[in-house]
């Protein structure tokens, strides 16, 4: 399972393995559903302990810095416990492919968890 990363991202490749298994981890630990909206839009609905959000914001303020293409909106959501959010991750049609790739990622990842 791979995932396409464009030319654009700035992230120097010895660093991009690390980044991956930051966002897998995310996949494996908080991911309760991974959507596509359409061809540029997904949405992943997320629960975890507190800070959650937090981890959330870092990671993908630090995406945004290498991948400028990405536009992500974190907003919260109730819970009964912990945190529940929802990630809305937007990208321009060009990158589409990088969009399916990362969501289509996350969903395998937290379905193996449910397994």
């Amino acid at each position: 399972m791979s995932i396409a990363i464009p030319d654009a991202c700035t992230l120097p490749t010895a660093e991009r393995p690390l980044r991956l298994a930051e966002f897998d981890a995310l996949f494996a630990t908080a991911v309760r559903r991974a959507d596509r909206v359409g061809p540029t839009r997904a949405r992943l609905r997320l629960t975890g302990p507190a800070g959650l959000g937090a981890t959330v914001r870092d990671l993908t303020a630090r995406e945004t810095a290498c991948c400028s293409f990405f536009t992500f909106t974190v907003t919260p959501e109730p819970g009964a416990e912990g945190e529940a959010l929802i990630l809305d991750v937007e990208v321009p049609a060009q990158y589409a492919d990088v969009l399916a790739s990362l969501t289509d990622r996350a969903g395998t990842i937290a379905e193996g968890r449910r397994s």
